[in-house]
């Protein structure tokens, strides 16, 4: 053993032991900052006093922060199941012997490609100018007004946030497909396993693992929803938009509760692994029963 740990090119640790100071610089000590900073009053600059679980007993009582786990929580579970019901569906179609294949992949993996505030602003352009102009000319009265300034605000985050994300989506299902072994659907045609009837004893069972992956980075990256909401809406109108992650930043820099917010960060931290873990565990189980 001594022999072998000699043996380990020093080039590796060249490599990781950079990379793990700048992560635990850059990540894990802000965190544990956070963590400290939580239990305190600190305003953001100034002096500052230990205040205990005030801030985490505060939180259970202020509407505002309910009000945005709330709306968090509707966005995280419509966009979920919508991402993934429509990725899949896509992966199967690009999975199929069709024309173009390589081309269309490449397209539906472009919005992945580029900046979700760069896709916020021009999607807030669409929709506050260009649609408005059409429901107009063509007397549709539901597309004549801005949606973003209206009660259905939630509806364009979530076209948008869908929009984005079906492309990363998209390639983790069609890499599940390719997986299936095609001798499989050959055996499933000669039982008369067609169709729906095919996908669901099939295809889907086979590519259950790959479902469960998506599922869980779907509710972790939903439920920290910020930058979409920031170019879209900025929480609005009102704050009928505001996910938990937009209250942290707004009321935490510029309201002066850096530390109450801090709390309330820590707080969103343990939910998005509370909820990671339960999908993994409930995922998981099922996988079980497929094998």
């Amino acid at each position: 053993m001594k022999a072998k740990r000699r043996n380990v090119p020093l080039l590796f640790y060249a490599m990781v032991i950079p990379m793990a100071v700048l992560f635990f610089a850059l990540h894990t000590f802000p965190f544990l900052q956070g963590v400290f900073y939580s239990f305190t009053d600190w305003k953001g600059y100034g002096v500052w006093n230990f205040v205990g679980l005030r801030n985490y007993l505060q939180l259970f009582k202020d509407p505002k922060i309910l009000e945005a786990y709330g709306f968090t929580f509707q966005l995280t579970i419509c966009a979920t199941l919508l991402v993934n019901v429509c990725s899949l569906a896509l992966a199967c179609g690009l999975n199929a012997k069709i024309r173009c294949k390589n081309f269309l992949k490449a397209i539906y993996f472009l919005p992945y490609m580029l900046g979700t505030l760069i896709i916020g602003y021009v999607f807030k352009y669409i929709f506050s100018s260009i649609l408005p102009a059409f429901g107009k000319a063509l007397g549709i009265a539901f597309l004549s007004t801005n949606i973003l300034g209206t009660k259905s605000a939630w509806l364009g985050v979530l076209f948008v946030t869908v929009w984005q994300s079906l492309a990363f989506n998209t390639v983790i299902y069609l890499s599940g497909l390719q997986s299936v072994d095609n001798s499989l659907y050959e055996a499933a045609a000669l039982d008369g396993a067609v169709g729906l009837k095919r996908f669901w004893k099939i295809t889907f069972p086979l590519i259950a693992p790959f479902f469960t992956i998506n599922m869980v980075l779907c509710g972790k990256n939903f439920l920290m929803a910020f930058d979409q909401i920031i170019a879209l809406t900025n929480g609005g109108p009102g704050t009928a938009t505001q996910t938990i992650a937009v209250l942290i930043y707004k009321r935490g820099f510029n309201g002066g509760q850096f530390a109450y917010q801090s709390a309330n960060a820590v707080v969103l931290f343990l939910v998005v692994v509370a909820i990671s873990l339960f999908q993994m565990n409930v995922l998981e189980k099922r996988e079980e029963k497929y094998e």
